[in-house]
């Protein structure tokens, strides 16, 4: 009985395949493009349309009109908004960053006894919800009467156990001899990570403190429990007050939407070089 060869495989076979291969995640990638989008699509047309309009089944705009954001930069406090929510989320992420990097560098570069049950309990954090937090913490800033602060949004939101394997991740990528040689020169264990390492760590710096501003920037619920003053709520609270009294204004809805979005857009329009080299630095790709 005699067999057939399978015909060999050459470079222009190869050549097809591969040219088919990326064709097809070309297709998948715009077609989840394109579910991406449409939804952000429909929320800019409907901010654009009068509110008489926004029922209608159609994507035309027939009296397009920047009313709805000129009645909310007009009837809501959005400016005190905004500063609340870019000082409260910069002094988290600068908080952050300053306290990860140090655990992270104490985990990575230090031996004691127990260290790996250390690092198992920053694990452990990762997956603990925050929501389970939120009464405890509550009790303890009205005790100490600091709600309705500053320091009632920020303090929470500064332990965080990602941001701390994430440094731990990448300082292990670090040479030692970095450290050594630094030991050599006379520097000690704090001057060694502020003088050596951290000028190294801009790129995961850069990334850890992009999220953690997005991250605080986009959070409503503790802020909306510990902020009831109007001048002070951060930008969701004070949209999701502004939305509430709206009802079926759908246009006002979504331009509350863009507003409170926009700045975050930008962030990562300009930022965006700085979070792939952070990911991708830590090793953590996917």
């Amino acid at each position: 009985m005699t067999t057939v060869a399978p015909p060999p495989v050459t470079q222009a076979s190869i050549d097809r395949r591969t040219k088919l291969f990326n064709r097809i995640c070309a297709g998948v990638l715009v077609a989840f493009a394109i579910i991406w989008l449409v939804p952000i699509l429909w929320t800019v047309d409907t901010a654009l349309k009068p509110n008489a309009e926004t029922t209608e089944t159609t994507w035309l705009i027939h009296h397009p009109t920047l009313e709805s954001f000129r009645t909310l930069l007009a009837q809501g406090d959005v400016w005190n908004w905004y500063a609340t929510s870019f000082i409260t989320s910069a002094l988290t992420a600068a908080a952050t960053v300053i306290v990860a990097s140090m655990a992270g560098f104490a985990l990575s570069r230090m031996r004691f006894r127990y260290r790996w049950l250390v690092f198992w309990f920053v694990l452990i954090g990762i997956m603990i919800p925050q929501q389970v937090l939120i009464v405890p913490q509550f009790r303890e800033f009205s005790a100490w009467g600091l709600l309705n602060t500053y320091w009632a949004v920020i303090l929470p939101q500064i332990p965080t156990a990602i941001a701390v394997f994430i440094f731990k991740q990448f300082f292990d990528g670090l040479p030692r001899d970095l450290d050594e040689a630094a030991r050599v020169d006379g520097a000690g264990f704090f001057r060694t990570y502020w003088r050596v390492v951290m000028p190294l760590s801009r790129p995961v710096v850069s990334a850890v403190a992009i999220f953690t501003f997005v991250w605080s920037w986009n959070n409503l619920l503790w802020p909306l429990l510990v902020m009831s003053n109007p001048k002070l709520m951060t930008i969701p609270v004070g949209l999701a007050t502004v939305q509430g009294t709206y009802g079926i204004r759908y246009a006002d809805t979504m331009a509350s939407a863009i507003l409170g979005a926009l700045p975050l857009v930008l962030l990562f329009l300009f930022f965006q070089r700085r979070i792939v080299e952070g990911i991708a630095g830590t090793g953590l790709k996917g």
